[in-house]
């Protein structure tokens, strides 16, 4: 047997992802423009404005996708470990050479081009994971898998979360999704729930307070499961585990998080900061959204976003440009674009006929349903403001490239299912 592979680029590729796919980078190209025009300079090809290099940055992006299409798809199956490895490096190269941006030390100058690899991370990852479960021997009842395929995602979350880039950390949490659909039992959720509780309540409770209450619902649980050896030792270690977490989530708030990311983090818990206005972002952000009222006050017409009344606009509060000029509706259609976005992916997540495509087309859905929820949750205030771009919509170079390579991969991907089996 044997695959004879369909060459030509154009064939084979899934046109409404396509169009998905421009639409929503020319609605962030009109909305980077909207955050950061100037009355005096309003071309909008203007290369010394953000909506200018904003252009070049999608021209790149068409020009990546294209070069992804013409490249065999076999690349990325054989090269996912050596991708992984490499970006790895970069990540580990911040360390040494990186540059500051905004406070976090998490880029690489080349020239006058700045790179984040923790944005091309996500793809790497994405591929690395996706060459992992389509092994033939893997199966995610084996403990063993299920460490490898933790670790897998866990090593660039941690190198992520040492520069300081909380936003992209969490978006790593995105493969959990892909391991649930691939056979990774429930228990794990729960104990997700579980450590993310323990978390915001270590964050709002005196750690003497919560050490108490797990004494004394241990005591309980013991007493409950006392003819069980397995049973208590099994309610002692996730009692030894749970006092050793609170204290480790008090040292990552206090050592890790810096000081802006610990205020938003305490204004989202209702808790008094010592800064004024650290909640000035959110507030800001919902009174732009909430004037946009039904329909928006018109293209170029709102009047928070052009006085510059939220920083940062252009990048990670660019949905409070769109609730602004657009309205509810304008909103809703962009999400309902997302939307259906995520679930054309799933339709050809389950349309492959190579494991490997497949699982790689679940991790492209999670990434960025986990970024259109942490951003959008962010600007209405129901997430910290930890700085994550709106896919394909915000402004920056390695954010919409690396989401580009992240959805050509899959393209290319589906394209090739149509190999011909003779």
């Amino acid at each position: 047997m044997s695959y004879q592979t369909i060459r030509k680029p154009n064939q084979g590729v899934d046109w409404m992802l396509i169009i998905l796919y421009i639409t929503l980078m020319l609605i962030g190209w009109m909305a980077v423009f909207a955050a950061t025009y100037d009355d005096t300079q309003p071309s909008i090809f203007d290369l010394d404005k953000s909506y200018g290099r904003q252009f070049l940055w999608i021209l790149g992006s068409l020009l990546l996708g294209g070069a992804i299409l013409l490249t065999d798809s076999k690349f990325y199956t054989t090269f996912a470990y050596g991708l992984y490895v490499l970006v790895l490096l970069m990540l580990a190269a911040v360390f040494v050479i990186g540059t500051a941006k905004h406070g976090d030390k998490n880029w690489i100058a080349i020239g006058s081009f700045q790179l984040q690899p923790s944005e091309f991370a996500k793809f790497a990852t994405n591929l690395a994971l996706a060459k992992f479960l389509s092994g033939l021997t893997i199966n995610m009842k084996d403990l063993k898998t299920r460490f490898i395929a933790l670790g897998l995602f866990g090593l660039p979350a941690l190198l992520v979360l040492l520069q300081g880039d909380a936003g992209s950390t969490l978006v790593f949490l995105a493969f959990f999704l892909v391991l649930f659909r691939f056979g990774l039992p429930g228990s794990y959720l729960l104990l997700g729930v579980y450590v993310i509780a323990l978390s915001v309540l270590s964050l709002v409770f005196d750690k003497l307070y919560i050490v108490t209450a797990l004494i004394l619902i241990s005591v309980l649980l013991i007493y409950l499961g006392r003819r069980s050896r397995t049973q208590v030792f099994i309610v002692v270690a996730a009692f030894l585990f749970s006092i050793g977490y609170v204290f480790t989530t008090g040292y990552v708030f206090d050592k890790v998080l810096e000081k802006h990311q610990q205020d938003r983090v305490k204004v989202l818990l209702g808790q008094k900061v010592d800064v004024k206005d650290a909640d000035y972002n959110v507030r800001q952000s919902k009174i732009a959204i909430g004037s946009g009222g039904l329909w928006g006050k018109g293209f170029l017409k709102g009047t928070l976003t052009k006085y510059n009344f939220v920083p940062e606009q252009s990048t990670d509060f660019i949905f409070c440009t769109i609730g602004e000029e657009y309205g509810f509706w304008g909103s809703t259609l962009l999400l309902l674009l997302y939307l259906t976005l995520m679930l054309r992916i799933l339709f050809i997540a389950n349309r492959q006929r190579s494991r490997f495509s497949t699982v790689y087309a679940y991790g492209v859905a999670a990434i960025i349903f986990f970024h259109v929820l942490i951003n959008v949750g962010m600007t209405i205030g129901l997430m910290p403001v930890i700085g994550i771009p709106l896919p394909f919509i915000s402004y920056g170079g390695s954010s919409l490239w690396s989401f580009t390579i992240l959805l050509f991969i899959l393209i290319k991907l589906d394209g090739d299912r149509l190999a011909i089996l003779r």
